[in-house]
C-alpha cells in the first residue's frame, strides 16, 4: 500500500490537547477516510471520494515525499522554508512494518506554512524536484501529480489559517 500522508484539522482552542496527544486527533483508519471506505469494514468498495470534509482532512497520497523535497533546503546550509514543517518527517522502519511520523502544527504555525506555500511557484515544481532527484521516470506526469497536491495543501492550510485552526499530520 505504501507510506501516505494524512492531516486532520483541529479548532484553535484544542491546541494544548493536540500538542499533548496528537494521536487522538487522527482517525483509526485514515485510508478509509481518504478513499471513502466504510469505517472498520474488512471488505469494502472505495468510492475514491474523501469521507471526511475537505475542511477537516487533507490527504496527500504519496506526494508528501516530493512536497518534502520541494520545500526542503536546496543545500544543507540554507534556511528551511516555513512550509517544510508541514511535510517534514519520515517513518521509522522496524521489521516488516513502520512507525508513523506524527506532528502537530499550531494555528500560528499553520498560518506561517499557508503564507509560505503561497510563495511556491508552480513553475518551480519541476526545477526543484529535478534538483532534488525526487522524480520517477514519468517526469511530466509526476509534475502534474505534485502540483495537484500542492494546490490541495495550499487550500487546506489557507482555510485553516482563516479559521484559526491547527492540524495534526501523519506520514505512515
Amino acid at each position: 500500500m505504501g507510506i501516505r500522508y494524512y492531516a486532520y484539522a483541529f479548532d484553535g482552542n484544542l491546541t494544548d490537547q493536540a500538542l499533548a496527544d496528537p494521536l487522538s486527533f487522527l482517525s483509526d483508519d485514515p485510508l478509509a477516510d481518504a478513499w471513502g471506505f466504510e469505517q472498520g469494514a474488512t471488505i469494502s468498495t472505495p468510492t475514491f471520494e474523501q469521507a471526511v470534509p475537505n475542511r477537516d482532512m487533507l490527504y496527500l497520497d504519496k506526494a508528501w515525499r516530493q512536497l518534502q523535497c520541494l520545500t526542503a533546503p536546496a543545500e544543507p546550509d540554507l534556511i528551511t522554508r516555513r512550509a517544510y514543517r508541514m511535510f517534514e518527517g519520515a517513518v521509522v522502519m522496524n521489521g516488516m512494518g513502520w512507525e508513523p511520523w506524527v506532528r502537530t502544527l499550531t494555528p500560528p504555525e499553520v498560518l506561517a506554512v499557508a503564507r509560505d506555500l503561497e510563495e511556491v511557484c508552480a513553475e518551480d515544481v519541476e526545477l526543484r524536484l529535478r534538483e532534488s532527484h525526487c522524480f520517477s521516470p514519468d517526469v511530466a506526469g509526476e509534475v502534474d501529480y505534485v502540483r495537484s497536491y500542492l494546490r490541495k495543501a495550499r487550500t487546506f492550510t489557507a482555510n485553516l489559517a482563516d479559521e484559526g485552526r491547527g492540524m495534526v499530520y501523519m506520514i505512515g
